[in-house]
């Protein structure tokens, strides 16, 4: 844990549609002393409180020793299109992610905050859904003493690479949102998920792994 008098944040995936939202609001938050994050390029936000490192998430050896403190907030994510095989898209939604939350259990840091999906299993035939369910179940028996998983729909928000086959959901769900049982799918603001995790981070959870689903993100918002 930090010895400092405000707590430590680490952020994966903070130049992302999620992450970058959450890192602003964490930069804002004066109960956080320092947050550090891991990006594969510089993220051009300059703040007295933001601890930038560029890191080769291939190479976990390199930087591991530097994910300490007391939170780790993880919003690495990306699509089998950008990736360019599925290999590529295990590689970023599980591997990064959990060599680094492996990496903060054993350093110290007390609580995990994880960015998931709707419809994350373990068991799910869908490719991303089943990485999603196959990652929640890995980091929920680490030793943190919390975790807490958000399980977003689609995420809404203007991305640095557009991604049409988003775009033409987010806009094919608003057409039919009015369908009962349809809402649940309905997209949710990035920010908003970030808020979400910024209100489950500033109190204590009831169990020790709790998974938030769509309605519950928009409540702890307050969207």
């Amino acid at each position: 844990m930090s010895n400092s008098k405000g707590k430590v944040a680490n952020v994966i995936g903070a130049t992302g549609l999620v992450g970058s939202s959450l890192v602003r609001l964490l930069l804002a938050d004066e109960r956080y002393d320092r947050v550090r994050i891991f990006v594969r390029r510089a993220s051009g936000v300059v703040h007295e409180k933001l601890e930038e490192h560029v890191v080769d998430f291939d190479a976990p050896g390199e930087w591991q020793e530097h994910l300490t403190g007391d939170e780790l907030f993880s919003a690495l994510g990306t699509t089998i299109r950008q990736a360019g095989s599925r290999e590529n898209q295990y590689r970023v939604d599980y591997t990064y992610q959990w060599n680094a939350a492996r990496a903060a259990a054993a350093n110290g840091v007390g609580r995990f905050f994880l960015v998931s999906a709707s419809g994350a299993s373990p068991r799910s035939r869908i490719f991303y859904s089943r990485i999603k369910g196959e990652l929640d179940e890995a980091v929920s028996g680490l030793p943190f003493a919390q975790v807490a998983i958000f399980r977003p729909s689609l995420l809404l928000g203007r991305r640095e690479k557009p991604r049409p086959g988003e775009r033409f959901g987010e806009i094919a769900l608003k057409a039919v949102d009015w369908i009962p049982g349809v809402s649940r799918y309905r997209g949710i603001p990035a920010a908003t998920v970030a808020a979400a995790m910024i209100s489950v981070a500033s109190r204590p959870i009831g169990d020790r792994c709790t998974i938030f689903a769509l309605d519950e993100l928009f409540a702890l918002a307050g969207a």
